[in-house]
């Protein structure tokens, strides 16, 4: 037995529910070989026992059927995945964690960022959603090669697309490609609460949650309609990205959505014929604001081309190029996530009934008899404190 031997015979091994091999997503190593017995250790991200279980039975067939006479194959893996403690508001009940992901503007990958965050989950072992709430820019479909499949409908819900091991909705998947919506906020803010309430999601470990860009409507809306775990900020090295991220993170702030990190996107090239990286926009300029607001970068995303492409031919760059520079750090930066969620949920979990409206349905806040008694003078960015949700 060699080691080439070894290796061979374990790429047959497919991690579960993907198309992909142990050996090609990099989880093999400490091989040891003594005449026919082998030895080595199969490093995980899904914490399932099945799945586990499942490696070492055709990792042990494989290498008996190359000739070894004696196999030990060492199998590690993440905790199980904890049940969420939040409480307060939510019209999506079977889903244990929310991940609100968002950007002070658009065009900074914040939808590649989504999706590829949310395969790594599933890499993870998690049962996972992608919800493209991004409702005039619903680029998910085409990112995971779907965009010519529509949903099915069931009675008056609808399920949702299955793809790379996750479960996607979008606005994208409804309407016809091309078609302009031009609707004003509260359209947007129903819409959001039918993608959570009528999309028949499963039992979720994580829902992920591809937000428009921006600060408004929507996110107002996501916050009062379920408790969200925790929120995910996309930029770029650029100041005038940074400008508005900085806004994006308040509004967790304002909200009470416990910040997971910033992923910085276009962090860097990859230069695809050498593999050296050059700073082409700069590097590591968001770390000023991740200091400001008690937080970490958790990724720094480069440009390569294999986002790119496959973002374009709808093949996720982190399931279909795992040993790419780009998807080793969307994986980490998952990983990263995961623990703060984990970390949210021992700690109590969220509560979003300090955002909820306090005036009743189809009444502006403005309006009531406790805005014009409010004080005329206010500090900007204050709130006028009468639940309008306008500050």
């Amino acid at each position: 037995m060699t080691e080439e031997i070894v290796k061979s015979a374990l790429s047959k091994v497919m991690y579960p529910g993907f198309t992909k091999d142990i050996v090609t997503f990099g989880f093999v190593n400490s091989i040891a070989i003594d005449g026919t017995n082998v030895s080595f250790t199969v490093e995980i991200t899904s914490s399932a026992p099945e799945v586990a279980q499942q490696i070492k039975d055709e990792a042990t067939e494989a290498l008996k059927a190359a000739g070894a006479s004696s196999v030990n194959c060492n199998v590690k893996a993440p905790q199980m995945p904890k049940e969420s403690s939040s409480q307060g508001r939510n019209i999506a009940p079977q889903v244990k964690n929310f991940l609100m992901v968002s950007s002070g503007k658009g065009g900074v990958g914040k939808s590649t960022t989504s999706l590829n965050i949310a395969i790594a989950f599933a890499a993870q072992g998690l049962k996972v959603g992608l919800l493209d709430a991004d409702i005039y820019g619903p680029n998910i479909p085409r990112m995971m090669g779907v965009s010519d499949i529509k949903p099915e409908v069931n009675g008056n819900k609808v399920l949702p697309i299955k793809a790379y091991g996750i479960e996607m909705m979008s606005m994208g998947s409804l309407m016809e490609e091309g078609q302009a919506l031009i609707w004003r906020g509260a359209m947007i803010m129903k819409a959001i609460e039918q993608f959570l309430r009528d999309i028949v999601w499963s039992e979720l470990d994580i829902l992920v949650i591809d937000m428009p860009p921006g600060t408004g409507d929507a996110q107002l809306s996501l916050a009062q309609a379920v408790p969200v775990t925790a929120g995910l900020t996309v930029t770029t090295p650029q100041s005038v990205s940074l400008d508005d991220s900085r806004r994006s993170l308040s509004m967790f702030k304002k909200l009470n959505i416990p910040i997971a990190g910033i992923v910085e996107n276009m962090s860097g090239f990859i230069a695809p014929d050498t593999g050296v990286e050059y700073d082409i926009f700069g590097k590591g300029t968001s770390q000023p604001m991740a200091d400001e607001f008690s937080t970490q970068i958790i990724a720094e995303i480069p440009i390569e081309p294999s986002v790119r492409t496959g973002g374009d031919e709808g093949k996720p760059v982190t399931f279909a190029n795992p040993t790419s520079e780009s998807a080793k750090r969307f994986t980490e930066a998952a990983a990263s996530i995961w623990a703060t969620i984990e970390a949210i949920n021992a700690e109590g979990g969220v509560d979003n009934a300090g955002v909820q409206p306090t005036t009743p349905p189809g009444v502006s806040a403005c309006s009531t008899p406790a805005a014009s008694s409010a004080p005329a003078s206010k500090s900007e960015g204050e709130s006028c404190g009468t639940g309008c949700g306008c500050h």
